[in-house]
């Protein structure tokens, strides 16, 4: 039997998580099972489990990857420059999201089962701190093109700033998700007009 190389390795796995991708924004996360993700993807049973164990390691692996390039984008704009305001920041972030392929349905709702399921649980810890690192590296930047904004301790700073920033960008995602009639851009207008710039 032929060695598969890695990169076709690579390449089934990122079929399997674009599938997962359309099978969770479909259905949501909690009704969406593995048969759901087999089925989108067109696999065997065994293809997708060589791959991962369950649903919830196969959602794990989507939020790395859709999370990881809302940071590598965030991070991208930091070194072309101009580093962005902390509500710039915020908006890249959030309408990174908003582009992807996901729908912000299936993070609200994995956010209220982090609550009661341990194993949903760190999937959104997880998350939360690759935000978090993101939101750091970005206000620290900012705040070394504007020290008068921080004028005591940019540690300080950050550390009292990166919380706010987080809830902003989750109330985002919240209300875009339930609120209906949403004004997204007025929203982030306010956003960059309330936060330091």
């Amino acid at each position: 039997m032929p060695k598969v190389s890695d990169a076709h390795r690579q390449a089934r796995r990122e079929e399997i998580l674009a599938a997962a991708v359309r099978a969770f924004t479909a259905k949501g996360f909690g009704r969406t099972s593995m048969a759901d993700v087999i089925a989108e993807a067109g696999l065997s049973a065994g293809a997708i489990y060589s791959h991962f164990a369950g649903k919830e390691e196969l959602f794990a692996a989507v939020v790395r990857a859709v999370l990881g390039r809302r940071r590598d984008e965030l991070g991208a704009v930091i070194e072309r420059g101009p580093v962005p305001s902390p509500g710039e920041a915020v908006a890249i972030l959030v309408r990174g999201m908003v582009r992807e392929s996901l729908d912000t349905r299936a993070l609200v709702q994995v956010w209220a089962e982090g609550t009661v399921e341990p194993e949903i649980e760190q999937i959104v810890t997880e998350a939360i701190g690759m935000i978090r690192g993101a939101l750091e590296r970005a206000l620290r930047a900012w705040f070394v093109e504007h020290p008068g904004q921080a004028p005591d301790d940019v540690d300080a700073a950050v550390a009292r700033l990166v919380p706010v920033m987080m809830g902003l960008g989750q109330g985002f995602i919240l209300q875009r998700s339930i609120v209906a009639g949403f004004d997204e851009q007025a929203y982030l207008s306010t956003i960059a007009e309330l936060l330091p710039h």
